[in-house]
């Protein structure tokens, strides 16, 4: 499956901000009129999220250390799993380290997986694992590429001799702790692309949960289909197709929701933007100054406790 870049038309106008809004949006927030189109489509599409391939490349570029399970020269069919740092191969997500020693054996072709992991927010832990065969590279122009890309990653200097890299035959994706993973082929994650907001999302959702509590809860009464009561809720994580959040209920438990943007952005000024266009609709229609012509999110997954 070769992935597509996508594009989306925003579900509902986006008003200009009112004068006499009380619920004033922090100054992350830019307060300028976002540019939303109209659509005749009103509705919020639950498959507005990356594809497992996307997420796994964005794990990759995010993460710098992760979990190297090899064979081992001196017990045959005995794996060994190590801490190691990483550097990645922008154009095919292959990951490439440095060893200073023998760690396995000189010989090539060694079965090996790569585990990384990349917390978000302190609430939800998505991994990878990268299934192939750790080899040394033969040509001198491959290897000389892959000495400055780790040079590039982690300011270093290293010997040719000690570079190696994994040929990725498949990918088991999860999105956390508990879940059931999703094998993506090499083919799928070679051709996805991270995402592009993965360098400033976390500074994005810190800032979204600590100054703009109230537009979150407003968020749940709004776009999501709810018949319980919010105690508490957060962003977890924003990409190019939207965010996920996580809802406290005192009587239901623990939930994940998923609330898309109206159309895909690309940038941060395109998350903020879009972020207040979403605000000043929900605020509006709290308050009844605006009909809600969309269809809230019906779908929520249970967390395990």
């Amino acid at each position: 499956m070769l992935l597509q870049t996508r594009h989306f038309c925003a579900p509902w106008p986006c008003p200009t901000p009112t004068t006499n809004r009380k619920s004033k949006l922090s100054s992350f927030v830019s307060l300028v009129t976002p540019k939303c189109s109209v659509s005749n489509s009103t509705h919020l599409e639950l498959s507005k999220k990356p594809f497992p391939a996307e997420v796994s490349r964005t794990i990759m570029e995010l993460a710098r250390v992760g979990t190297l399970s090899t064979l081992t020269h001196d017990r045959e069919g005995w794996p060994l799993g190590i801490g190691v740092r990483f550097a990645v191969d922008p154009e095919e997500g292959t990951p490439l380290f440095f060893f200073n020693h023998t760690l396995t054996t000189n010989n090539n072709n060694i079965p090996s997986s790569l585990h990384v992991q990349f917390e978000q927010s302190g609430l939800r832990t998505p991994q990878c694992t990268l299934q192939g065969t750790l080899t040394k590279p033969h040509d001198p122009i491959a290897t000389e590429r892959l000495i400055s890309l780790w040079s590039k990653r982690f300011g270093e200097e290293v010997d040719q001799d000690f570079i190696y890299f994994i040929a990725v035959d498949r990918v088991l994706h999860l999105e956390d702790f508990q879940e059931d993973g999703v094998w993506v082929t090499s083919l799928d994650y070679k051709n996805a692309q991270p995402d592009p907001l993965r360098d400033f999302a976390h500074n994005l959702v810190s800032e979204i949960n600590t100054n703009n509590m109230e537009d979150i809860t407003r968020f749940c009464n709004v776009y999501v289909d709810l018949d319980f009561q919010v105690s508490e809720a957060k962003i977890i994580w924003v990409d190019r197709l939207g965010f996920d959040m996580r809802l406290s209920s005192p009587h239901k438990g623990i939930f994940e929701v998923r609330i898309p943007f109206p159309r895909e952005v690309t940038d941060e000024k395109g998350v903020k933007s879009t972020f207040n266009c979403m605000s000043q609709m929900a605020w509006e229609v709290e308050r009844n100054f605006h009909p809600p012509d969309f269809q809230k999110v019906k779908e929520l997954k249970h967390v395990k406790s």
